[in-house]
């Protein structure tokens, strides 16, 4: 292969001019982080991926490799060792005599080949893939052998129930752990996977002759593989290490939490114990730290939606807002997302949580500790006395917590809470049955956002349909006109599922004064009338937009959101 150098080849190839060329090498220079070229490209929107794929295809003769719908045998992992793949980010896709097919995200990478070819002592053809496939199959080809061998090594050693590794000062460190004891590295290979498949839980749970390990990825649980029964032991006791929790307590729940890192992410670990009848179960739920997932694109906020959620939490110096929806939906992320936005140096921002999930700089953040008598009552109180500007509540629970925010709400503080209902509308119903006064919540509520989360389609098995009449009554589409949906098909990628991601669906009710005269007078008839006119986008609307866009199928809408929310 003639060694060409990236920037040269996209501009012959008219994909790029000089001007743009020369600007993403004036970037990467300033970045100074060791971006290739390609990545500076793609990351500037200058080109897209495909874009990069297509003309190393067609100039340098590459072959292109769908690693989502390719099985790499598990002996690959023994060809090319680990820490080379993870460093370059490149997998074994096959050995042909003395060649090593190797698939890459930058085939012109030669410094990587060089380091391959003398790894392995085999002569380096490169493929090209993209590089959302590549990091999956690279976490999926050694972090699976990595933990048959750690199960292999921990039952040869003799690892089980009454051996208990110490922690080591690389907790936090997560990569590069060959030389690491083999339960360290079987619990790394699982937090490797669970990182790798977008998953927010990893579940450990014990039965009577095996450990399942399962996962929750985007909203559903997924069996990943099994760990022998003589290693729980080990694998619970190094989990418990992690997370500062006393290992010889065994009957009684127990919580932790520790921060591990990635692939140069920084992820949080919220840690817990149950004990169950087959020893003690753990799951592990991941908060990633990642800047884009907290901003009103991140968490799926466009069009209307977006420019009635800027008017209400930027118009409002003073009020409550509320976010509502059931467990899961996604209303801390949301409730992150504004504070992150309205935190300024100009305010005195106060948050009270249980837990707190993330850390945002120049937020004051409050851990609610009921046992300890700190209530979200008792410490609202408190930071009354604080001179906050905006305060933040967790969740609202009872009928002195709300009192309280509604009451602060009403003397010249932004309160933010949330609560679980199913929609915007029945908030009030909720607010009223537990003890509210009808003049608290007209005179201080400015407006209450209601979400779900569905799952999106999977890129990689998308196809097109027409629907049936049942899925346009479903959305309650005219049948008179032509419309065409997506679903997935399903493919390793999603699990055989159809779908890969999640994003959240809003609807937004801005109180009017109509509104507000229903409430207090608490007629539900009247408020139901003034809601309709009021321009209210109920959530089916946006619904219906992702379905149209090919973002989502009926069928999720349809689970994710229930006939009464309509």
């Amino acid at each position: 292969m003639k060694y060409w150098r990236l920037g040269d080849l996209l501009v012959s190839s008219g994909v790029i001019t000089e001007v743009q060329l020369e600007q993403a090498l004036s970037l990467q220079r300033n970045e100074g982080n060791g971006k290739r070229l390609g990545t500076v490209l793609i990351e500037h929107g200058i080109i897209t991926e495909s874009q990069l794929i297509e003309t190393l295809q067609m100039q340098l003769g590459v072959e292109f490799i769908d690693l989502n719908n390719t099985a790499i045998p598990h002996e690959m992992a023994s060809v090319l060792p680990r820490n080379i793949a993870k460093k370059h980010m490149v997998i074994p896709v096959r050995v042909v005599r003395d060649e090593l097919y190797l698939a890459m995200v930058d085939p012109l990478n030669y410094i990587t080949i060089e380091e391959v070819q003398a790894a392995t002592h085999k002569k380096v053809v490169p493929v090209i893939a993209t590089t959302a496939a590549m990091e999956r199959a690279v976490m999926n080809l050694y972090s699976n052998e990595g933990a048959a061998r750690a199960i292999d090594e921990m039952q040869k050693d003799n690892i089980g129930a009454s051996t208990i590794e110490q922690a080591t000062d690389s907790v936090a460190l997560l990569e590069d752990d060959a030389n690491s004891a083999p339960t360290i590295r079987l619990v790394n290979s699982i937090i490797e996977r669970a990182v790798t498949e977008q998953a927010s839980d990893i579940h450990v749970e014990p039965h009577e002759n095996e450990v399942m390990v399962r996962m929750r990825i985007d909203g559903m649980m997924r069996n990943v593989f099994t760990v022998p029964k003589d290693l729980q032991g080990s694998v619970i006791s190094r989990m418990k290490i992690m997370g500062n929790m006393d290992i010889s307590q065994h009957r009684i729940p127990q919580d932790g939490r520790c921060n591990v890192r990635v692939r140069q992410q920084d992820v949080d670990l919220r840690i817990s114990t149950l004990p169950t009848i087959y020893g003690e179960k753990i799951v592990l739920r991941l908060l990633k730290k990642t800047e884009g997932l907290l901003s009103m694109e991140g968490i799926g906020l466009r069009g209307e939606n977006m420019e009635i959620f800027q008017k209400l939490i930027h118009n409002n110096s003073e009020g409550v807002i509320l976010i509502v929806g059931p467990t899961g939906s996604g209303k801390s992320s949301t409730m992150y997302t504004m504070v992150k936005d309205l935190n300024t140096e100009e305010v005195n921002m106060i948050t009270l949580e249980d837990p707190v999930e993330y850390n945002i700089d120049g937020v004051n953040q409050v851990q609610i500790n009921e046992k300890a008598g700190l209530t979200f009552a008792n410490t609202l109180r408190a930071v009354l006395r604080q001179d906050p500007d905006i305060i933040g509540v967790g969740e609202i629970r009872d009928s002195e917590t709300a009192e309280i925010a509604l009451r602060a709400a009403m003397t010249g503080h932004l309160v933010l809470s949330t609560i679980h209902t199913n929609d915007a509308r029945s908030s009030v119903d909720r607010l009223l049955g537990i003890g509210v006064e009808p003049y608290l919540i007209s005179g201080s509520v400015k407006g209450i956002i209601s979400q779900r989360l569905v799952r999106k389609i999977c890129p990689h098995c998308k196809t097109s349909y027409t629907p049936d009449e049942q899925e346009l009554e479903t959305l309650r589409l005219p049948k008179n006109k032509n419309y065409t949906f997506y679903k997935g098909n399903g493919c390793p990628d999603c699990f055989y599922t159809g779908y890969r991601g999640r994003q959240a669906v809003f609807e937004i009710l801005l109180f009017n004064g109509d509104i507000k005269r229903a409430i207090l007078n608490n007629d539900g008839v009247e408020l139901d009338k003034a809601i309709a006119n009021s321009g209210f986008r109920p959530i089916l609307e946006n619904c219906c937009e992702l379905v149209q866009e090919g973002i989502t199928t009926v069928k999720e809408v349809a689970r994710a959101v229930s006939r009464t929310d309509y």
